[in-house]
Order: C-alpha cells, then structure tokens, then sequence
C-alpha cells in the first residue's frame, strides 16, 4: 500500500479517519475504536490539554501501563504541537524526578497503579513539587483513586468541553513535518538517562517502511504487549500497524498465558516481542492449545536456531531488526519473503532513506564488506538529545553519521550483522542498562569503596546484570542488603542477578594499574 500522505501525526490521522472510517485500529480489552472514532476521540481529549494552557512545544508526560489512554493521549499530544515525554514505568522517584525535571514536563498524565507500582505514593516522595519540579502544573490520573491536588481523568475531559472543536483543528495545522512530536529517554553509555528528540515526519515515513519489509498490510492485527514508553512501543510497533492500516491490540503488561488467549481471541497476526518474550510463549503450556495460527509475521531478535524455532512454530514470515531509539526504531530490517536462512542469520538490509557505513572506530576510515568495524548511520535519525548539545556532538562525525557504538558487518549481499558492542552497555531482556549508573547507586551505600558491572550471558535475558564489589576496610554488608538497597534506587531491571564480594588484589588490572572490565567475569563462579 501507499506510504501516508501526512507526514505530522494530527494530519496521519485525518487522512486514515478518512481513508478507513470503520475499520477498527485500537483495542483495549473490551473497548475498540476504528480509525475515525479514534481520531474523534484524540481530539477531544486534545480540547482538555488546551483547556489545561498546553501550548506548542510543551511537553506532556504520560506514565502508564499499555492502555489505550497512553495511545490516546500520546496522539492529543502531539495533535496540537505538544511533545509526548515517554516515562519508563519500572522509574523510581529518583528516576521520575530526574525524566520530569530534565523534559521540562509541564503536565502528568499517569495511572494510579501499574502492576506493584503505586504511582500516588511515588509521586508523594517527590513533594513539594514547587521546589522538586517548579515547571508541573497539573497531574492527570488515571484510575479509581487520586490526591485533592491532583485531577482526575474525568475532570480532564469536562475542562476540555468548554474548548472549541476548532481549536484542535488550528492547532493541528500548525505542526510541521519536522517539529518535534516526542522525547524517549535512554540509557545510553552513562549514568543520566538521555532525552531522544523524534520529529513527526521520520516518524511516519521510516516506520512505514519498516512496515513495508514486515509484509503488514490492512487486514492485519498487531498484539502489543511491548511497553508504549519504549521506542520498540512507541515508534516501531506502533506506527509500522498503524501507517499501513492494521489494528493494534494492546496488553496491558506481558503474561505469556494472557497474551495467547488475547492471540487467539483476537485473531492477531502479526507480533512484535523480544527473545524472552518469545521464549515464554513457545514453552508456555497454553501454546499448543490455542488456535494462533492467524499469527503470520512480525519482529524479533534471536540466534539463527532461536529465530528457525520461532519461524517452524509461531511465525513463518518472522523478520530481524536493529536499530536503536535514535534510528526512529530500526534501520535494518530482513524482508518477509527473504529465504529462511538469511532472516535467522542476518538483520537485513538498510531501509530506504537511510545510510550505513562500516568505519573503523579509531580513525572513521570507511571498511570494505565483510569487514567488521563500527556501524554508522545516516538518514533518519534523531536531531540530537534534548538538552544536551554537547553529547549531541558527540553522537555524530565530521560527515553527519550518526556513532552507533555497536560492531558490525556487512555481508557480499549487504545484510547487517550484528557483532557487538563498542559502548559498555548491557541489554538484559532486550531493555538498556548502563553500567555506571548502576555502579553509582552501589556506590552510594556507605559500604562500599567499589563497584564495577558487567554483563554476563544468559539464555533468556542475553544478559544478566552482575555486579563486583570492593567493601570498606572494616565494613560488614551483606549481598541481600545491597540488592535491597539497590531495589530501593533502581527500576527492577537495572538490579544486579548476581554479585559477589572481592578484594582490592583480586581485581584484574593491567601493568598500568587500570582495571580490565573484560575479565571481571573470571570472579563469577559458573551457575
């Protein structure tokens, strides 16, 4: 099908809401919305952020679970020129404060609860917020309970009726193709999380390609159970359906028994997931009682035999990816009707718009196929990162490429293939962790003098993080106390699965006394 006409996320959706007025595009459970209601209803709650004094630029952050108010509010967003600021809902007040603070978020709009998360209480540590976050004037919640200070999401959609429906329209015309829609906040390769810019137009057009080499057409329909907050969610998943007509059905949060009988219910055909996820599904005892056999494409990343497997038993047109948030989701991906072989061995070919370069990472010199060097990446790819000019440098060369830090190569037929990591960051479960930020909060504890952490594999996570600590002369703290102390900082993820105690002379160090970070996985006895 034709890539969209609209290239801003207000005008998109005109243009489907006209193109497809009855087709359904979301589902929440119970609640469903076509292409027409749903612009409908992005419009009316776009009439509450006016009501609220949201103005263009601003931006608006939503904390929740993948329900269709995140959607919603996501486009009512970005319908009047706002920008969207994704929170990580694994963030602790510590996490939060800093998202918040750093997007310069003006409004909240967040669940009371999601899973063992009390967002009330979370943002009851933050108070005062005239001194914690002087921008946030309101906060939105979603959900049965809410503080006097706070305002409910009802409230929210009363305040918008007294607001003209043609506000939303004037201000839906004044977003350009290259504003900014949303910020996404990564880890990156240190310890403060970095602030994404996406603009609409990339948006649009890379996932449609990326929808294109999938094989989604209109008569599919996506399960996403991939969190919203993450640009997997966000950009890749969610306008790769969206952009070529198909239904997006939402999990609320991933439950392998769940998500089959959602499959099943639903007739979903395509699915978006990483390896854990997978996994979870084709060993889950549910797997072989569900009628899923609507399920025909989709997305993964695996090992060539991971990747056979899911296309023998779940996925026949199953593809790999990569990309990274800064490429607006992927900028490889393998094609549908690609042979079996090449779409478990490779993550395909750069997508149209798009530009690779393998470089040797120490003088930029470009590198011949099958070479294995740097990747570098040229075409749609972010602006920078908000805020931050100088790591915005940084990210790109003398020619524009973007640095992606990751080793790779390109084979005789120019299919990427993934080698590794420059950056020491570690990817457990599919989900960013940067070893610095997790070394500073064990670092904090006044025990300890050291920390320094690694990844070591794991079968279902790709990696685990594991952490190596030098105690105090004298002081006593035991491994469940640090995890403790680390749950108490950090989002659940980030905490180390494994640690151990070590002395200043079992550290490995080179001649020059600087530790060897690739040989600290020699103190983790095999599990």
């Amino acid at each position: 099908m034709p890539m969209p006409t609209g290239r801003t996320i207000p005008a998109f959706l005109d243009e489907f809401a006209v193109k497809y007025p009855d087709r359904q595009a979301l589902v929440d459970g119970d609640r469903s919305w076509t292409f027409r209601t749903l612009r409908d209803r992005v419009h009316e709650l776009a009439r509450g952020l006016i009501a609220l004094g949201v103005r263009k630029g601003e931006k608006v952050a939503i904390l929740m679970g993948n329900k269709a108010e995140w959607v919603l509010m996501d486009f009512a967003i970005t319908a009047i020129g706002a920008v969207m600021v994704g929170v990580n809902t694994w963030s602790t007040a510590r996490e939060l404060e800093y998202v918040l603070s750093h997007s310069d978020t003006t409004v909240l709009i967040a669940s009371d609860r999601f899973l063992k998360a009390d967002y009330l209480a979370l943002l009851d540590e933050l108070r005062p917020w005239p001194e914690t976050l002087p921008l946030l004037r309101h906060v939105i919640i979603v959900g049965a309970a809410a503080r006097p200070d706070m305002m409910t999401f009802a409230a929210f959609e009363m305040a918008g009726a007294g607001v003209a429906p043609e506000a939303v329209r004037e201000r839906a015309a004044d977003v350009t193709p290259e504003d900014m829609a949303y910020i996404l906040y990564t880890s990156g390769s240190t310890s403060r999380p970095k602030g994404v810019m996406i603009l609409h137009r990339p948006l649009i057009e890379n996932l449609y390609n990326i929808g294109e080499r999938l094989g989604i057409d209109d008569t599919d329909r996506l399960w996403l159970a991939i969190s919203l907050f993450w640009g997997l969610g966000c950009e890749n998943a969610l306008f790769a359906a969206l952009t070529h007509g198909a239904c997006v059905v939402l999990q609320e949060s991933f439950d392998a028994a769940e998500a089959l009988h959602i499959m099943e219910k639903e007739r979903c055909s395509v699915l978006y997931a990483t390896p854990n996820m997978v996994q979870a599904l084709l060993d889950h005892p549910d797997f072989a009682r569900r009628d899923i056999n609507a399920m025909r494409k989709g997305a993964t990343i695996g090992t060539p035999e991971q990747m056979l497997r899911v296309m023998r038993d779940l996925l026949p047109n199953a593809c790999q990816i990569f990309g990274l948030t800064e490429t607006y989701g992927n900028c490889a991906v393998t094609d549908w009707r690609d042979p079996d072989e090449l779409r478990a061995r490779t993550t395909g070919r750069v997508l149209p718009g798009t530009q690779f370069r393998i470089v040797d990472p120490e003088t930029g010199a470009v590198l011949p196929p099958e070479t294995t060097g740097e990747l570098r990446v040229k075409g749609y790819v972010t602006p920078g990162y908000y805020k931050d000019p100088e790591r915005t440098t940084e990210a790109f060369d003398a020619d524009g490429f973007f640095r992606t830090g990751d080793y790779c190569q390109l084979d005789a037929g120019g299919n990427l293939l993934f080698r590794g990591r420059l950056k020491e960051m570690l990817k457990t479960g599919g989900i960013n962790v940067a070893p610095m930020e997790v070394e500073e909060i064990l670092q904090l504890h006044p025990a300890v003098e050291q920390a320094h952490v690694i990844g070591l594999p794991d079968p279902e996570r790709d990696e685990i993080v594991a952490a190596v600590v030098v105690r105090h002369s004298g002081a006593d703290v035991t491994e469940a106390e640090l995890l403790m102390h680390c749950r108490h900082h950090m989002a659940a993820y980030k905490v180390p699965r494994r640690l151990v105690f070590a002395q200043h002379a079992q550290l490995p160090l080179t001649v020059t006394g600087k530790l060897q970070k690739n040989q600290l996985h020699t103190l983790f006895t095999p599990h």
